[in-house]
């Protein structure tokens, strides 16, 4: 009797993990930034409220714009090698067959295998048998751009209300040390969940976005204060 084994690989998940851990963390790194900055400068509550929904926002809005237009880049660039490839196997099958089995040998085939598989591919799926093998292209990777600028909208969504949830209940006299270790905390669980799901190392992966992130805090906070001095 045939076993199906099906083995779970953590690569399939990077796509989307990619887009999403990446809104979250912009989200909750750029809002608490701003948040800690207006509140740095003396404003008031309202103003601290708006500014951090504004920015919840345009945020998301350029999350999803940048993302759309990066992976519809790389569709098109994938589209393009697509297209080339066909038109060379309408013109040259001979040619792109040799070149399959070239690639197979470079991978411990001997020739005569090499050369039997090839062909095989090829007469099942040329296309498909290439875009894999010579353009390392496969259904794993394709770029999706609108499922990669949802998901980048709706994490960096949820990401900045994490901290403005928090501001909009904390009195202005102790909304800054309390963004500040709630935001890292967050920060801190969706760095590690990320590298956990992604099967990278979890410290590594905490602590990098910790220090980053509280780096970029500690600036906006120190302009803020600067613009009160000033002012």
């Amino acid at each position: 009797m045939a076993v199906h084994h099906r083995e779970p690989h953590r690569i399939k998940k990077t796509g989307w993990l990619r887009a999403a851990v990446l809104g979250a963390n912009d989200g909750i790194v750029s809002t608490s930034s701003l948040i800690l900055g207006v509140s740095a400068s003396h404003a008031l509550h309202h103003s601290i409220m708006v500014a951090g929904v504004s920015g919840l926002v345009a945020g998301a809005m350029s999350m999803a714009t940048g993302e759309y237009v990066s992976v519809h880049s790389q569709a098109d660039s994938e589209g393009a090698a697509l297209d080339e490839e066909r038109k060379e196997i309408g013109a040259d099958y001979e040619s792109e067959l040799r070149e399959l089995t070239a690639i197979y040998i470079k991978r411990g085939l001997d020739q005569a295998l090499a050369r039997q598989v090839a062909g095989q591919l090829m007469a099942h799926d040329a296309l498909g048998a290439h875009a894999h093998d010579e353009l390392g292209l496969s259904t794993t990777t394709k770029p999706r751009p609108l499922q990669a600028a949802f998901t980048s909208a709706c994490s960096f969504s949820v990401g900045a209300a994490l901290p403005l949830s928090i501001a909009a209940v904390i009195p202005v006299a102790h909304l800054m040390p309390v963004i500040g270790v709630a935001s890292l905390l967050f920060l801190a669980l969706l760095g590690g969940f990320g590298a956990y799901i992604g099967g990278a190392g979890v410290v590594k992966g905490v602590l990098r976005v910790t220090f980053w992130s509280a780096l970029a805090m500690g600036v906006t906070t120190g302009i803020g204060r600067a613009f009160a001095m000033g002012g």
